[in-house]
């Protein structure tokens, strides 16, 4: 299944995404997609609920809202310099284990709203990552057992304002967790969906350019791994994302560096999870 939110911010409603591209609300399912429904196997009686009842299920227009599909998670944990060539560009030497870090959960905005360059902003930049979405409570998880906590997987854009998270104090919260800078979507596909999230291409293009175009194929960590790893030092809950880090092609790597700027569009896709955008705006109070 595809997993989709849609309605005004604030006000949004769980639908499902069908194979021919239609949206249906299934609000009438009577749950949004949270910890509760993750973790209580919401999408096994999602889709026993559908046979019964898909066809009296109102169609979403297709001018609708996407929201960010699923509530506020309890945490957004994100691996960094999990790509080899990525690594290289940014300066930094290959981690012998995952990179860590923590994106706040007000930075989440929906796959196609504007991404806000913040205040005193520099050096804004963008980040394809696949994303995991944890299904059932996660605690000292070993590799050969990490699938079994997943419930999906979804498209992140890991905005980064370069100066914040480097330069200015060396702390990479504070370059990750700015508002807007977590769009997320269109769709958490199951994991059944997928067939191998190990192997998947994920772009990512600036005002039409071509600027990351690799495969997960290269991760340093894979999924199992990083799911593992994480688990070893905090619980993960039904609902939390990681995200799992991004390829080359950043404006941090490029010669000269090249950062986001108001009016710049971001459109961004990984195989199997569809395709976002949004419009690069400037901070204004």
């Amino acid at each position: 299944m595809k997993l989709i939110r849609f309605g005004a911010v604030g006000s949004e409603q769980p639908g499902v995404q069908l194979e021919d591209g239609t949206i249906i609300d299934v609000s009438a399912f009577g749950t949004d997609y949270n910890e509760e429904f993750f973790g209580n196997d919401g999408i096994g009686k999602l889709k026993a609920w559908l046979k019964d009842n898909q066809d009296s299920c109102p169609t979403v227009a297709d001018d609708v809202r996407l929201g960010v599909p699923l509530t506020r998670p309890s945490k957004i944990v994100c691996v960094g310099l999990n790509y080899a060539q990525h690594a290289a560009e940014a300066g930094m030497d290959i981690p012998k284990e995952p990179v860590l870090f923590f994106k706040s959960t007000t930075a989440l905005v929906g796959p196609n709203d504007d991404v806000i360059i913040p205040k005193n902003s520099e050096k804004s930049d963008w980040e394809v990552e696949l994303a995991i979405v944890i299904g059932k409570k996660a605690s000292y998880v070993e590799e050969a057992d990490a699938f079994d906590h997943i419930a999906g997987y979804v498209l992140h854009n890991d905005v980064s304002e370069r100066a914040f998270q480097i330069e200015k104090s060396g702390q990479w919260c504070k370059g990750k967790g700015c508002d807007t800078f977590a769009p997320v979507g269109p769709f958490i596909a199951t994991t059944d969906e997928i067939k191998d999230p190990n192997n998947l291409n994920l772009w990512l293009k600036i005002n039409g350019e071509m600027m990351q175009n690799s495969s997960t194929s290269d991760f340093i960590f894979n999924v199992q791994h990083v799911v593992s790893h994480i688990s070893q030092f905090m619980t993960l809950l039904p609902g939390d994302i990681i995200s799992t880090g991004t390829p080359f092609g950043v404006g941090l790597g490029l010669t000269p560096p090249t950062y986001l700027k108001p009016g710049d569009v971001m459109e961004l896709g990984i195989e199997g999870l569809g395709v976002s955008k949004q419009s690069v705006k400037a901070y204004k109070k």
